[in-house]
């Protein structure tokens, strides 16, 4: 089966496509596109967002964010993923990763790391997002339920996505297009599950992990959205359902060559 974009770029549908289980927690999921095709638009749009924004100079952080980055890659497996880390110059509280091991940290999130192990928490949370393949799903579910011709027509008639943008939005990322939503509460839990358990395998102490998501919840001054009207957990949920990981997530910490909290980012 083939897409056809107004570009006239095709997707193809081969036979990896279709169902597939999310690692750690088996949630079947449609994936109409190849990962071989996620993998290669993941390293273009990867080099034209990062083109696009000013690479830090702060050298002590790039080293942490490449030290973290290494030790959650070496536990998610994926040795056929040609992995980055980069730290970008913004003062947005935000960090994301791309089909193929691709991810970008903004130093404006690092205060709210604290620590890191606090880093690892985000980190690991956007691997997550890409091992578990959240953006291609999105993608095909829109796909299905409205077809590609309908997801182009939603566009500015001026601006016909190309597809690394519309990956890029699946990932959340130059979503001012408004062609997919934000990440599903679902697998913003499932980003949560996978990723307290590589930030565990890694060495991190993974009681961090609802420590950051309380720290970053915090910031919000009280315009907390009900959770019933967010496509994110609640704060307290997702808190609460870290605390019921910890346990399982401490097994595999002890298992590992252990880092705890890590360096300081705050005082570094």
């Amino acid at each position: 089966m083939e897409y056809t974009l107004a570009t006239g770029a095709t997707w193809g549908c081969l036979g990896s496509c279709g169902c597939r289980s999310v690692p750690e927690t088996d949630r079947k999921q449609l994936l109409l596109m190849p990962e071989s095709q996620e993998l290669s638009l993941g390293a273009q749009a990867f080099s034209q967002v990062t083109t696009d924004a000013p690479v830090s100079t702060n050298t002590a952080m790039t080293e942490v964010v490449q030290r973290v980055g290494k030790r959650i890659a070496k536990e998610a497996k994926r040795s056929d993923y040609q992995w980055e880390f980069k730290l970008l110059a913004s003062d947005e509280k935000n960090a994301f990763c791309l089909p193929g091991g691709k991810v970008a940290i903004h130093e404006g999130i690092l205060p709210v790391c604290q620590n890191e192990a606090g880093l690892a928490v985000v980190m690991s949370h956007e691997v997550a997002h890409a091992l578990a393949r959240h953006g291609g799903e999105r993608m095909s579910q829109n796909m299905a339920s409205q077809g590609v011709q309908q997801i182009v027509s939603r566009v500015a008639k001026k601006h016909v996505p190309t597809r690394e943008e519309l990956l890029m939005q699946a990932y959340g990322i130059g979503s001012e297009y408004l062609v997919l939503l934000p990440y599903s509460r679902k697998q913003e839990s499932e980003a949560d599950h996978i990723g307290i358990m590589l930030m565990s395998k890694a060495g991190y102490d993974p009681s961090e992990a609802p420590k950051f998501w309380s720290r970053f919840g915090s910031l919000k001054d009280g315009q907390q959205t009900f959770e019933f009207l967010s496509t994110h957990p609640s704060d307290e949920r997702r808190q609460s359902d870290l605390l019921a990981l910890i346990d399982e997530a401490r097994q595999h910490y002890l298992n590992s060559p252990q880092i705890g909290l890590g360096q300081d980012l705050i005082r570094a």
